[in-house]
Formats: C-alpha cells, structure tokens, sequence
C-alpha cells in the first residue's frame, strides 16, 4: 500500500504543477500493470552478485571475473530456469557490427565463468549446457531487494517542489529513463531513487545524464573527492582468440601496456615479470594488490582475429574495491600501437595522476611500425621470455624477422642485442663470445642510432662491453646512462649490480640489485642474481635461503639450481650440491654448464670416477659443437690438476669468455690465487683497482 500510495500522491503532485506531469502519470500507471520483478542483488549457493557494480562474491570475498562472463552470468540469473540461447547471448555481447570468432569466444568465457564457479559441464551444480540451444541456470536463486527506506509522500512532494523551476524546462521523458522508473516502482531501486528520477525528468537532460551516470557507473564519493592513485598493476591480458598459439600476442599486449604505462615517472608501474607470475593465477585482485602494495589494478582481455584486434580493460581501485572505469578498444593490426596509448591515456586520466609535459610526451609517443614487424617482435619476446637455449635461438630468429620487415623497428634490434648478448656468456654459452659479441654489439648501436633514448638498448650495449670487451669504465658508464634514460627499467640496475660484483664492491652491488627487485619484486631471474651476488660476496648461508626462496616462485628454473649447488658446494655439503647440480642438468637437457657443475662437485666429493666420466662427455661434445673453455677448466680444477685448469682458463682468454670477469671474486677459483699463472691472466684483465 505504501507504494501505490506514493505513487498516487507523486500522480497528484504532478497533474496541479504542470502539464509534463501528465507524461509521467501515464507511465506510472503502466508500471502498476506490469508483472515483471528486477532485483539488483542476487544470492545462490555460497555466491552473491551485484548486477548494478558487476562484482561477484564468495563468502563475502570479491572474484575477479571478467566482463563477458559476468554479462553471461548476469543473462542467466535474470532467466533462472529459462533456457538462455546462444543468439540472446551472442547479440548481449558481441553486436552484429563486431568481428569475432562467437563460438570460441563464447564457449572460453563460459569456460572461465565455470572455472570461477568452481562448476562443471558434464556434473553442472549452477549452469546446465543445452546442445546447439543455450545455457540455463539451474540453481535456486535468492533476490536481495535494497534495504533502504521509502520516502513518504510529503518527502516526495517536498523534493519535486524543491525542483519548480525546472519544471517549465521539462521535456517528454526519454525511453531510457521511462525504464528506470519503471524499474524502480518495481523494486530495482530503493523508493528514495523514484523519487530522484522524476525530478532528475523535470529538471532536464543535463540532470538525467548526471544520475544516470551516477547510478549506473556507481562512482562512489571518494572519487569525487579526487583520490589519486600513485602506484598500479597490469595484470596479464587474457587470450580470448580461442588459440593456445595467440598468447604470444596477449601477453606481448600486456607488456606493451605495462611500458607505456612506465613511461610516467610519478606513477610507479609493477614490472612485467612480476605481473607476469600471476598469470592463470586464482587469487583476488584485492589481494594481489596487497602483495604489490599498489593502490590500483588493470586487467582485461585481447582478442586477436585475422587483421583485427580488439582490448577490454578495467580499472578497479582497490582501496574501494570499485570498478572505477571499463572499456573496449578495437582497431586494424596496424593502428595497435595508437590502441594501446588510447588504453594507457584512459587509465591515467581516470588515476588523476598529475602529468608532466615531458609524461605527456612520453605517452604521446607512438613509433611507427609495420603490422608484421610488430607481430614478429611480439613473438621474439615471447621466446626471449622463456630464459631457454631453444627460447633464445626461437627469439633471434623472430627478432630478425622483424628488423627485415622493418629496418627502423628500435626495439626488435634491442631484442637482437639482448639474444646475442646471452647466449656468448657462460650462463648459456652456446656461441661462441667471439661470434656472439659483435653481433649483440652492432645491434645495440643500431637500435641506439635509431631511437638514443632506449635504454633496453644502452644496457645492451653496456653488458656487451663488461662481458666480452672487458671494458670496465665504458660498461660502467653504460649502465648509469640506462639507469637515467629510464629509472624503472630493473634490467639496468640487475646488469650493473653484476658489474659491481665483479669488481669485488659487494655493498654496492647489493644496493643496485635491491633497488632492481623493488622494480620487479617477484621476477626469477632478479631473485636468482641477487641469490649469487650473496655466493660471489661469500654470504653462503644467506645465498642458500635467497635460493630456496626463489624455486619456491619456479621448483624448474635451472641458474636457481645451479647457483644454490654452488653454495652448498662452498660449504662443503657436497651431497646437497650433488642433488642440485643434477637436477640442473636434468631441466636443462644435460647443458654444458650444468655438466661441469656436477663433475666439479663429484670430484671435490671424491668421485673422481664419476668426474671424469663427465669430463669425458664434455671433451666429446667439444668436437661437435661449442662448450667454453672454462666448463673444462672448473672441473680439471675439481679434480686437483691446476696445470690444465690454467690451460683451459688461458684458452676461455683467448675465446673472451665471460666466466673470466668474475676472477676476483669467484670462489671455486680459490686453489689457483697463487698460482702465477693466474696472477699474470688476472693482470692481463686489467680490473680496477
């Protein structure tokens, strides 16, 4: 009754104060006919929904759950029983104007929908699946209708008296707002908006866009007062192509993203690989955000069809815990570099991060590149990413692709420089350094040529430098100028702490790679160099808990491995050693490297046998392919035969091996520091003092 008595005084109010009025009756006396409840929370099992924020709950816990799944959730819960038709779903979701493959794309968001519902196809507890027809939600469903109070009636003449002057501006009320109306006398809202609707009409336009928005969005109070985010994460951009072989592309978005984002300095951005571990991850965006300490997350998805590509991404600050912008961007392949800048700009403007114009210039930026350069670079990091032999040898080749498309692209030349750079040093040593240092060289001076303010590039450049040309002062001027050109980019930082190490200046080593995991906090390769700059500095225990720590993130990451074998090797817990140092050579497919480690600790154990066998094995692998010389010399050195330990260690001289820019500091090294033989080799290196 309280309801219809509303109504009725709202009806009278209206017919005396003008003729608009008599608009707004006719609508409410529809809305007494129509049968139809809506309701904006829903509760089934131990699941609760908002349909009006787009949030979904366990246990008072939000999900994280991405837009098009919860729009399917949305569909189904306003139907429960009903069967809901792949056509409905399809013209909900993808309008008839939009490229897509529907199929995959529908099928991989219900997937994801179940997935977060912890629900199955073939024993469905929530949605059931209908061959070739649809989806029903098969679960009871409780409405939660808002709690809040009715205005009375003289509350209400009261609000649109308050609004008079508007009246004489009133227009006939738009469908949509008709709708909201009606929605509202039927129970969506709370009896206090019905009557702000009707005002919201009289007053015009502006006012109905302005709550309209307010309602519909749900911007919340803290943002009016302008809360600012200062820190965030880009979580990793969904595949939704349907194709295992597109992730290169979605995770190539998500790193494009992430830099562009870097670019403004007041604004501290989570690095990719720490971003990168929560992938497929389960965890809510509260509480990654809590582990990364930031105050907002970006996720969303990418869909990549035939020339087309397509970016949904959402903003949630999690302070709130509100969706505090959402939107998609499609464009050709080939405008995807000015699609991510219109991603990056919208996400700053609604942070408020105050920009410089230098960070308007950086954000401005968009390089020209071919559309296929561009995918092959995608596909070069890709391979880069995965910090393998075969990866490595994948991603030069993409790399080379790309600079063939494209003989301007700055980037694919610095992917070059980093390949080349690494796969020369003893970590890998596939190549020769010989082959390898020129190349990683003239592709770092060429993406410098092309763009001087790369800083991927002037890192490249400085590693090439320290590793093979042993030019300590020019590899140390390089990495202070990377870490200017780009005071976020951890890989400067990470390669300059190394540099330190090397010179025997542990404290300020530790200082840079500090700063270099703060960048990138939960990245394996910074974990694991920070776990050897505690062995070079002879800090075994604490080498030992870093490397622990950091398989912990990887069980399979091979350095972490064999560093901690060489820690427990320097402590003379050779079993220990021995266990890790084989499965190094087990994930590794028997690497040199590995290989060496192991004979190293069989023979300090006393398995000469087994020592030499290994030796053996690596003596024949020389004759058919490249092992550094100084994979030979660390185990003749194991086994007590200095002689031929310096032999080889004179032969990884005259190859430029990398392994000789640690001779100061590298303990393994201890048995020859007399010898003078290595006094002459270590002043032919010419460390500074």
């Amino acid at each position: 009754m309280k309801r219809q008595e509303l109504i009725h005084d709202v009806k009278t109010i209206l017919l005396t104060r003008v003729r608009a009025g008599v608009i707004l009756c006719s609508i409410l006396d529809s809305l007494m006919e129509q049968s139809r409840r809506s309701w904006r929370n829903v509760r089934f099992g131990v699941f609760e929904t908002d349909l009006e924020t787009g949030e979904l709950r366990k246990h008072g816990l939000r999900l994280k759950l991405s837009e098009q799944p919860f729009q399917i959730l949305a569909l189904l819960l306003a139907k429960p029983g009903e069967i809901v038709s792949r056509e409905e779903l399809r013209e909900r979701l993808w309008p008839s104007e939009t490229f897509v493959d529907f199929d995959h794309g529908l099928n991989n968001a219900v997937m994801r929908l179940r997935e977060v519902l912890g629900d199955s196809s073939e024993h469905p507890r929530f949605i059931e699946t209908l061959p070739r027809r649809g989806y029903r939600f098969i679960a009871p469903v409780e409405q939660l209708y808002e709690s809040a109070a009715a205005p009375t009636p003289q509350e209400a003449v009261a609000l649109i008296s308050k609004s008079e002057s508007g009246f004489a501006r009133a227009a006939a009320p738009a469908p949509a707002v008709a709708g909201a109306v009606a929605e509202a006398a039927h129970g969506r809202f709370s009896f206090s908006r019905i009557a702000l609707l009707v005002v919201a009409v009289l007053a015009g336009s502006a006012l109905i866009s302005g709550i309209a928005v307010h309602y519909v969005r749900g911007v919340d109070a803290s943002k009016a007062k302008g809360n600012r985010t200062n820190s965030l994460v880009v979580l990793p951009l969904e595949n939704l192509s349907g194709d295992k072989e597109q992730d290169y592309f979605a995770d190539g978005m998500t790193d494009d993203l992430i830099a562009n984002l870097a670019k403004i300095r007041s604004l501290r951005v989570v690095s990719r690989s720490t971003a990168m571990a929560y992938k497929g991850t389960h965890k809510t965006v509260s509480q990654i955000a809590a582990e990364l300490k930031v105050d907002a997350v970006v996720e969303g998805t990418v869909m990549h069809v035939g020339n087309r590509v397509r970016i949904t991404a959402e903003l949630v600050q999690v302070s709130t815990d509100q969706h505090l912008w959402a939107d998609t961007y499609e464009s050709p392949i080939g405008d995807v570099l000015a699609l991510q800048n219109r991603v990056s700009s919208a996400i700053v403007d609604e942070i408020r991060i105050n920009l410089t114009q230098k960070d308007k210039e950086r954000l401005a930026q968009k390089p020209a590149v071919s559309p296929e350069a561009y995918e092959e670079y995608l596909k070069g990091r890709y391979y880069w990413n995965k910090r393998s032999s075969e990866g490595f040898a994948k991603a030069i080749g993409y790399f080379e692709d790309a600079t063939r498309r494209d003989p301007q692209y700055a980037l694919a030349y610095a992917g070059l420089a980093d390949c080349y750079g690494i796969i020369g040093a003893t970590i890998y040593g596939t190549v020769p350094a010989a082959e390898a240092a020129p190349k990683a060289k003239a592709a770092a001076i060429r993406a410098l040529a092309i763009d001087p303010s790369l800083a991927e590039a002037e890192t490249s450049l400085a590693t090439a430098k320290f590793n093979y040309d042993w030019d300590w002062a020019g590899a140390a001027e390089g990495f202070k100028k990377a870490m200017q050109m780009d005071p976020t980019y951890p890989t400067a930082y990470q390669r300059y702490s190394l540099y330190l190490s090397a010179m025997g200046r542990p404290d300020d080593s530790f200082e840079q790679i500090k700063k270099a995991r703060d960048l990138d906090p939960l990245s394996l390769s910074i974990n694991v160099s920070l776990g050897w700059r505690l062995y070079l500095a002879r800090e075994y225990d604490r080498a030992i808990a870093q490397l622990r720590d950091t398989l912990e993130l990887d069980p399979n990451y091979v350095w972490a491995h064999v560093n901690l074998g060489q820690a427990y090797e320097q402590k003379s817990e050779y079993m220990s050693a021995i266990q890790e140092f084989q499965r190094a050579v087990e994930l590794s497919s028997s690497s040199p490297l590995a290989i060496s480690a192991l004979a190293h600790a069989y023979a300090l154990s006393g398995n000469h046998a087994g020592a030499t066998k290994l030796l053996a094995e690596l003596q024949s692998r020389a004759r058919k392919q490249y092992v550094s010389p100084y994979y030979l010399a660390i185990v003749y050195l194991g086994l007590g035969k200095n002689d031929l330990a310096m032999d080889w260690l004179e032969k990884a001289y005259t190859d430029r091996s990398n392994g000789l820019v640690f001779l100061k500091v590298e303990s393994e090294l201890d048995p020859l520091r007399a010898n003078p033989r290595f006094l002459a080799l270590q002043a032919k290196l010419n460390f500074p003092n």
